[in-house]
């Protein structure tokens, strides 16, 4: 059984810099290149802008539900259209554990480059760059919470979450801890069921997971676009087993009564952009 909690986040960073020295020269500027260099699939060039921070997502679960837009409308600027597939708007619920996140030029600190993350998101479009909204991101590092609060102006909340994998399952806690917030929490195991594909252009799949910005507002309105870049996903047919799920409550979203659409993810080497206004 392999373990990973997340009390102690040196752990994740260990296993981090282990991986990055399996690579050919196992340096951070070859894991770079090698991400960057990878655009055949994006839909807009790179940035001409330097990006600020890397970050690496492992163990991530997408579950999907189909959802109507006019329930999502009150809760996003006006400057944000809605992104629909075949008429339908879309909510998922995200977990995953973060290791590697580190600003540009700043190596890895042990207990801040590592930690579970869980966000809420739908999806929007602006100017012909369809990217992703967050209702919520709840993380289990304080620091991190504050500084994306500051410089993303996405709504983090500080939370106590942990992340195992026994067998073949990957078994999710979190619980919202955050002084002022709603209260949440997720209690879930899940696990990939299916062959590794990279989504096709024009699939459901392809909508729903390749998306290169996350849109955001400030207090004062403002909305903000943040690029970001990856490889290509490489998804897998996912199930799992939720034993309780109030993330949508605070977002005043009602729990699906269907079925998620699942899909997993073993590992995604992210390049953040800062965000500028647009509006």
């Amino acid at each position: 059984m392999r373990r990973i909690r997340f009390s102690d986040a040196l752990e994740g960073y260990i296993e981090d810099e282990a991986v990055r020295r399996r690579t050919s020269t196992g340096s951070p500027a070859h894991w770079m290149h090698q991400v960057l260099n990878q655009v055949q699939h994006r839909p807009w060039p790179l940035p001409v802008a330097p990006w600020v921070m890397t970050q690496s997502w492992h163990d991530l679960l997408f579950a999907h539900w189909r959802i109507e837009a006019k329930l999502l409308r009150p809760q996003i600027p006006a400057a944000l259209s809605i992104d629909t597939f075949d008429g339908s708007a879309w909510i998922a619920v995200v977990p995953f554990r973060m290791s590697g996140v580190r600003p540009r030029f700043t190596p890895a600190v042990p207990g801040l480059a590592a930690f579970p993350e869980l966000n809420v998101r739908t999806y929007v479009t602006a100017e012909e760059k369809p990217g992703v909204w967050f209702f919520s991101l709840d993380a289990a590092s304080a620091i991190a919470v504050a500084a994306a609060r500051a410089t993303f102006h996405l709504p983090y909340f500080r939370a106590r979450m942990s992340c195992e994998e026994r067998g073949a399952w990957i078994h999710y806690n979190s619980e919202r801890t955050h002084r002022g917030a709603p209260t949440a929490g997720l209690k879930a195991k899940y696990r990939p069921t299916g062959n590794i594909f990279e989504p096709a252009r024009g699939t459901l799949e392809h909508f729903l997971t390749e998306r290169y910005c996350l849109y955001a507002a400030n207090s004062a309105g403002q909305v903000f676009r943040g690029e970001i870049h990856h490889p290509a996903w490489q998804l897998q047919v996912a199930e799992s087993q939720f034993t309780r799920d109030t993330m949508m409550q605070p977002a005043w979203l009602p729990n699906p009564s269907c079925k998620p659409l699942l899909h997993f993810s073993r590992r995604q080497d992210v390049v953040v952009w800062r965000p500028s206004i647009i509006v």
